[in-house]
């Protein structure tokens, strides 16, 4: 329905969650960060799905953080730091983040969230909130640093500078461009090819991909190896015999 604040279609085996705020650029009040979180923990447990992809409806992705509700409230959870915030922790499944106009302040955080981010021509992105006195509790100032470098990310941190789908490109912030209106049907696309992957080894080599970070190199090479103990028995030995089969020649996957 039109007056839902998040909207949620599934086709097959990928969800699409749609922030519908469009009239304040789908700004999260406390109501849909709740709500978003709740989305979220249904996706990561039913087990019928197995990629998500988050975007905005409007033309816009996410404003961040509802101001005008937070002018009136200080008790606003950390959409990070709190167990029930909505960026607390990773997902145990992929997420796709389909960018189209402002991704800012609060939106910048739940795009750096998703595991990829997908831009169209029209996406901005920036800490814009820092015009306004708003700190970031949502994971940029983690996420950010850990996706462009720390340079890049201290200059966008500081001086609150817009940063276009070119840049954005060139600095790994995302890492495809779509035409405009066009993201989402590309994020649609992907999530469908990485669906129809063998599930255990992708999602035990992105959980080695996560942990591996501020590792030592032994110990997070130790991590790969166990990470990898279930898909070597139950994907591995098929998938190798498929390939000897002859599915892999000639670049065709």
């Amino acid at each position: 329905m039109s007056q839902e604040k998040i909207l949620v279609k599934k086709n097959g085996p990928v969800t699409t969650i749609t922030l519908n705020r469009p009239e304040v650029r789908n700004a999260l009040d406390q109501a849909s960060a709740n709500l978003l979180t709740q989305i979220f923990r249904d996706f990561d447990v039913d087990d019928r799905q197995r990629v998500a992809i988050i975007t905005g409806a409007g033309g816009a992705f996410c404003a961040g953080a509802d101001l005008k509700e937070t002018a009136t409230r200080v008790d606003y959870i950390a959409w990070a730091g709190h167990p029930d915030g909505p960026f607390h922790a990773p997902l145990s499944k992929p997420l796709i983040a389909a960018v189209s106009g402002h991704a800012c302040a609060g939106g910048l955080g739940l795009a750096l969230y998703c595991d990829i981010r997908i831009a169209d021509e029209t996406a901005v992105f920036g800490v814009f909130s820092r015009r306004w006195g708003v700190p970031m509790s949502d994971g940029t100032t983690v996420r950010l640093p850990r996706v462009i470098g720390t340079g890049p990310a201290m200059d966008m941190m500081l001086t609150g500078k817009s940063v276009d789908a070119t840049e954005a490109l060139s600095l790994g912030l995302v890492t495809r461009i779509s035409t405009k209106g066009n993201a989402v049907m590309d994020a649609e696309q992907l999530a469908q090819k990485m669906a129809a992957f063998p599930q255990v080894a992708m999602l035990s080599d992105r959980r080695s991909l996560y942990a591996q970070n501020g590792c030592p190199e032994p110990d997070a090479i130790a991590f790969e190896t166990k990470c990898a103990e279930a898909a070597k028995k139950h994907e591995a030995q098929s998938g190798a015999a498929r390939f000897a089969a002859g599915e892999g020649r000639h670049g065709a996957f």
